[in-house]
């Protein structure tokens, strides 16, 4: 059973957005409906699954419906139709009791702007989940001051948020969602507010974190390089739509139009594609070197270069699951499809 699911989620914003669904043409863009009927279809059915522990990266370009999508998972936003699943259980159709617990202990969300308080103290801060929780005020420090830890912060617990500099802040506001110990966090453009290398270290944070912790993490992003640096896999959305559901490997070897193809223009190719990415079928009767499915191009290409024979790739218990040479790698370095 998948962590979280979502079926034909459709969002659409004006004064009568259920008559709309009904009544619309279903191939209508969102231009025309717009046009038409002066409302927005925000989220245009949508349907993805997400694994215990996968990092699903959701991304597109400002307006694309990426960011009301992950408001629709946990309904700070009620979609107009469709289905949201969270451990087998329908979100849609839970009642406000239910959908608190969820929020409390399920579900947690981590937000661009880091809405932390300014009159509390930082320990305090990232307590407040547990304290909404009805957890007591000594055991709800104590947890935060070992997130606080965690995060990197360990020293900083007594100063005030106005204290900290902005990816300190942010850090404070992932040990917050952090400290509640969710199943599934939603972190909606994170890092995007925060200078360039304060966002890498941000990311290099999180993947360490998530080694250690095996979160559902669906994460945001309008950043193709951080999509593929986070993600295990990633949707990219375009007018509310999904346009591609891959992992990185794929979606880089294989864009399914321009659209997407304009966001793997600048990709570090070699960093990024791996053996299995680009193979063909194994070939029995050929015997020669092998290499690990998971080594990259940029591993790849001193191997090729010194030799003719073609490759063997295998998988983690040495089993040959395909082929591949010296101009497979060279095609795949130069976007030859």
């Amino acid at each position: 059973m998948p962590k979280v699911e979502l079926q034909h989620i459709w969002k659409i914003f004006g004064p009568n957005p259920q008559y709309i669904f009904e009544k619309m043409k279903q191939d209508n863009s969102r231009a025309e409906i717009l046009r038409e009927t002066g409302h927005v279809v925000a989220v245009r059915d949508v349907s993805f699954e997400v694994a215990e522990g996968e990092i699903f990266v959701v991304m597109g370009l400002s307006g694309s419906g990426k960011s009301t999508l992950v408001r629709c998972l946990s309904r700070l936003i009620d979609p107009t139709a469709g289905k949201v699943m969270v451990n087998g259980k329908d979100v849609t159709a839970m009642n406000e009791d239910d959908l608190r617990e969820l929020r409390r202990h399920t579900v947690t969300m981590v937000f661009q702007r880091f809405g932390l308080f300014p009159h509390r103290r930082i320990v305090d801060n990232i307590g407040y989940g547990l304290e909404v929780q009805g957890v007591e005020r000594e055991t709800r420090r104590t947890k935060s001051r070992q997130i606080l830890e965690l995060v990197g912060l360990k020293g900083w617990e007594n100063h005030y948020p106005h204290e900290l500099s902005g990816g300190m802040q942010q850090r404070v506001g992932l040990a917050r969602a952090l400290a509640v110990d969710p199943e599934i966090m939603l972190c909606d453009e994170p890092f995007s507010a925060l200078d360039p290398l304060i966002r890498r270290d941000m990311q290099n944070e999180l993947l360490n974190l998530q080694k250690t912790l095996h979160k559902t993490i669906i994460f945001i992003t309008h950043d193709f390089l951080e999509a593929i640096k986070l993600g295990d896999r990633i949707a990219i959305m375009k007018d509310g739509a999904i346009v591609q559901i891959g992992t990185p490997q794929e979606i880089v070897a294989h864009p399914v139009n321009d659209y997407v193809r304009e966001f793997t223009q600048d990709v570090p190719r070699a960093k990024v594609l791996t053996a299995e990415t680009i193979m063909s079928p194994p070939i029995p009767t050929i015997d020669g070197e092998t290499v690990p499915h998971d080594w990259t191009l940029e591993q790849l290409i001193p191997l090729v270069l010194r030799t003719d024979q073609p490759l063997q790739v295998v998988d983690g218990t040495g089993t040959r699951i395909g082929t591949l040479d010296r101009q497979m790698v060279l095609a795949a370095m130069a976007e030859v499809q």
